[in-house]
This record gives structure tokens, sequence and C-alpha cells, in this order.
């Protein structure tokens, strides 16, 4: 039985922080020349549980820029934090990209590298050990590490799931 966890925010509701992943320049060969425009994939958050990602594409690198912005306000989600980390480890895929997210103890701080680490940050997640296999691509190194976050359960959640007590979540 596959228990969907993902909750919808509205972005109007919170202070949301943008973080700029990555830029691309992509060039359209034409009969008149190359066209040039840019393509820019943001995430948001709100450094306390609230993330969302976005892609922009524009002629200019700022509109790209606040175009992604945009995007990724309308698609937040939700995602449970235990004391800075994250509530038990989990796999994530998107496409080629599979990620690894692992609790970490108060004190080791992110380690994750480059897409990773901007959702995780933006997330606000303080300590996480984490492992991208696969494709580096960081469009879907972003979209995996959110598929990762959204599979997380915190123990209120999974007691309410199975009908039982939080206490026997833990003694079994």
């Amino acid at each position: 039985m596959a228990v969907s966890n993902v909750k919808k925010v509205k972005s109007s509701e919170i202070e949301l922080k943008d973080r700029l992943v990555g830029i691309q320049r992509v060039t359209k060969v034409t009969k008149g020349g190359r066209a040039f425009t840019f393509s820019a994939i943001v995430v948001v958050g709100d450094e306390k549980g609230v993330v969302g990602h976005g892609l922009g594409k524009a002629k200019e690198v700022t509109d790209a820029v606040s175009k992604g912005v945009d995007d990724a306000k309308k698609n937040l989600v939700k995602v449970p934090i235990y004391k800075g980390t994250v509530p038990h480890e989990q796999y994530g895929k998107f496409g080629g990209a599979l990620v690894y997210l692992k609790p970490a103890a108060p004190g080791t701080g992110v380690i994750a590298g480059g897409a990773m680490r901007a959702v995780l940050e933006s997330v606000g997640i303080t300590d996480v050990l984490a492992k991208s296999k696969g494709s580096s691509n960081p469009h879907n190194v972003v979209k995996a590490t959110i598929d990762a976050l959204t599979k997380m359960r915190d123990a209120i959640t999974v007691a309410q799931h199975r009908g039982i007590k939080l206490e026997k979540v833990f003694n079994g």
C-alpha cells in the first residue's frame, strides 16, 4: 500500500530563499546566425522543511533566474526534518540520477555535492551524509533529491498510518 505523504505548500504564506543550481547557455543555429538563450535551474526553500525546484528559460540570465524562481514557487513540498537531519536513510531516483541520504550526528554538516547541497540547505537540513550515484545531470539530481526527501516519514506519520501509539513505533 503506497501512502503519499507529499504536502503541497502555498508560497504566499512563507519567506523563501532562492539558490541558483546551474545556468546553461543554449545555442540555436538559424540561417541568420546563432541565437543564444539561457536556462537556469533554481531551488527555493524556507530552511524550515519546505523546498521546491524550477526551471526558467530566457534570453537574459537575470530573466531566466527570475522565471526559475517563479516556477519553483509553484511546486513546493513539505519535508520532515528531525533534529537538523533526515529521519531515516532513503534512496531517491529520477531519470539516470540515484541519490542516497543518510542521517548524521549533530556537527557533521551537509556532506553532499553541487545540486544536492543546494536542495538540502534550502530545506533546512544542517547534518546529513549524501551520495549521488549515476547521472550527475543537475536537473535530475535535484529531482532525485526532492524525490528522496518526499519519501521521508517522521515517527508521528508512521504511527498514524499504522494506527498505533508513538511509543510502539520505537519499541516494536
